[in-house]
Order: C-alpha cells, then structure tokens, then sequence
C-alpha cells in the first residue's frame, strides 16, 4: 500500500510529452508563462470563414507605384546606340571632292556602340555633347537631324539602341538562367520574366517570388502568382524579381504517433490531412479533446477574433484548438487550412499519468512478487 500512494502521488514527477488540456489553459492564464501573449481559439465554422477570407500577400502595392514608370522606349544612362547617318552629296561625314558632282544617292556612315554615359550624354562628331537620356529613338533622330543642318545635305538619321540597360529587369535565384532582361513595348509581366529567364526549377508551392521596386518589396508564392491574374502586374525599368526556395512543412509533438517535421508536397493541406500524416493522436496517450495548433497570425486576423493585439504588433500568437471528441469537429478540419511552419501539439490525456504511475508501481513490485513466488 505504501508503494501505491508513493506512486500514485508521484504523478505530477512522471515524464511526459507535453501538458494536459488543463495544463495548457491554465499556462494561457499565467502571464509568467504566457510571456508571448497567446490567445486559445476553438475552431468553428465562422472561424473558418474569417481565415479562408485572407487573402494572399500581394504586389497591388508595387502595382500602383508610378514614381518611375515609362514605356519601355527611352534611353538611359549605361546604354549604347547603334547611329546611321545618311548624306546626300558631299556631306560632314562622307568623303569626296568639293568639285565632285552632286550625288542623288545617298551614303550612310555608320556609327556604332555609342555609349549614353552617366549624365544620359552622348557625343558625336560635328555635333558635340547630345543629351539623349529620357528619350526614344525617334526623339534622339530628330535632335541629330536638328544639329546637322546647315553643315549636311539633307541628313537622315536612324538609331538603334545596341544595349538596353535602362529598360531591363534583373531576375534571379531559382531560375534556370540568371540575369538582365530587357523589357521592350509588348509591356512584360512577372511571369514573362520568369519564363525568359529559364522557368522555375521547383515545385511553385514551394517558391517565393520576391519583387523589388524603388525600394520597395512584396512578395508572395509562385502558385499563388499563376493562380491570380491581378498578382501578375506589369513590369518596370529597374525591376529586381528573386524566386526563393521555400519548403513549406509543419511540425507535430505531443501524443502523435510520430513526432516529426513533415512536408506539405501539396498545393494546399489542411488540418485534417495534416493529422492523418503523422498518424493520428496516439490511442493509449492522446486526449483526443485537445488538438492545438500554434501559429503567428496577421495582426488584423487577431482583432478580428477579439484578441488584444500589442501595439505597432504585425503577427500575433494564436493557439486553435480541435475537439476530435465532436464528430463535427471532423468536417471542420477539412475545411481548416494549414500554413508554412505550423506546429501541431496533441495533448496527453489526464489519464496517461496514471497509466504510467501503474505500469510504475508494477515495475517495483514484479521483482518482490517473484522472488516470492521462487521461495515457496
């Protein structure tokens, strides 16, 4: 008898995976430690509703950010032109005799990688210091027209530009072939940068796409970016696009059959398929009362549940919880979506601690009884 109410007062000092549903609560309530703030939500069907009304991150906010936006024609600083100037007669650039007789043809003189410097100059013979930059072709051909009178003979100008790095992206990260690409007056988008610099290399699911803008960034899964007409904005001079491999997983402890990090390797889980992977709550330990899943959500997300959100606080801490005890609770789960870096926590039952203070007591006793048994 002595042996049993050590054991059975021994309970509380038994190891264990983590705490009971009452364990649980009663830490939320304990601001020492609830030093992060969490709230416990039960999972229903208008919590369901509110958190698959969030919509993904988007480039909205890069979409409407005009403060350099142009048509892709102009030219800059960094790029090079390709001039063809034609003359009638004897003009500036061709050569002949001033008693050559007039020529009704007329010869070109080719003038090729001009470079815009970094003041968007250029500078020609004859013609000297031209400031090109901000301007299309026509205009640049027009203003050496413009120069060249009174010095040739019915000048005609075309121009070309060689290298186009005012007008260009750079792309990078996950993509089969890194590098600048120009942008011309078909008006590209974020996935025809992506599918001109190679493609992506991995599931979409699994990569980010991280655009740059004046200083500005947004981004959002490539899936999402496929799936989204409005994601897919248009692109601008001085775009940096970058796609990052991102696994998404989430973690389960606790009373699971197994205790792992497991991948999504699906578009999309939910909490229910998320259970099933990793087995399920263990029968002999699992309080099947008490699921709780752990994620930082949205601050907006919080308010809306009516949790107290910190001040100057995007992300707040939220623990849902499952009753797999109520069979509805089942097509809830199904409806439940999982994100990137959930944890999963099944509780123990209150009953695994005296389970395991018995199968404790009968470890220490099995060697007394059969010492016993030996002796008779």
């Amino acid at each position: 008898m002595m042996i049993l109410g050590l054991g059975l007062a021994g309970c509380n000092t038994l190891p264990n995976s983590g705490p009971t549903e009452s364990e649980f609560k009663h830490a939320q309530k304990d601001p020492k430690k609830n030093s992060v703030g969490y709230g416990i939500v039960q999972i229903s069907p208008d919590l369901i509703t509110l958190l698959n009304s969030e919509k993904p991150p988007s480039f909205s906010m890069l979409a409407n950010d005009v403060q350099k936006s142009h048509p892709n024609d102009r030219v800059g600083p960094g790029d090079s032109l390709d001039i063809a100037i034609y003359e009638m007669g004897v003009g500036v650039f061709t050569a002949g005799s001033p008693t050559s007789a007039p020529s009704s043809t007329a010869k070109p003189t080719m003038i090729s990688a001009v470079p815009v410097d970094g003041n968007g100059d250029i500078t020609l013979p004859y013609i000297g210091l031209l400031h090109v930059s901000g301007l299309t072709s026509e205009q640049i051909e027009s203003e050496i027209q413009q120069r060249l009178k009174g010095k040739s003979q019915s000048p005609q100008v075309m121009v070309k530009i060689q290298t186009d790095l005012e007008n260009s992206v750079i792309v990078y990260g996950g993509v089969k072939r890194s590098g600048r690409i120009p942008l011309t007056l078909h008006q590209e988008r974020l996935i025809d940068a992506i599918a001109l610099a190679g493609g992506n290399m991995e599931q979409p699911e699994d990569v980010i796409v991280r655009l740059e803008r004046h200083g500005n960034q947004a981004e959002t899964s490539l899936r999402d970016l496929e799936e989204d007409p409005t994601q897919n904005i248009l692109l601008q001079a001085g775009d940096r696009i970058q796609l990052i491999r991102e696994p998404r997983t989430f973690t389960a402890f606790g009373a699971a059959h197994q205790v792992t990090e497991t991948p999504f390797n699906t578009s999309s889980v939910n909490l229910a398929e998320a259970l099933a992977r990793v087995g399920g709550p263990s029968d002999s330990q699992a309080d099947p009362n008490a699921i709780f899943l752990f994620r930082y959500e949205n601050a907006d997300i919080a308010q809306r549940l009516g949790l107290p959100v910190t001040t100057g606080e995007t992300k707040m801490p939220i623990v849902y919880q499952l009753d797999m005890i109520n069979p509805a609770s089942y097509f809830l789960a199904e409806h439940f979506p999982m994100k990137n870096k959930d944890v999963l926590y099944i509780a123990n039952a209150k009953t695994n601690k005296l389970g395991k203070a018995f199968n404790l007591i009968n470890t220490l006793m099995s060697p007394g009884m059969s010492a016993g048994r030996v002796s008779h």
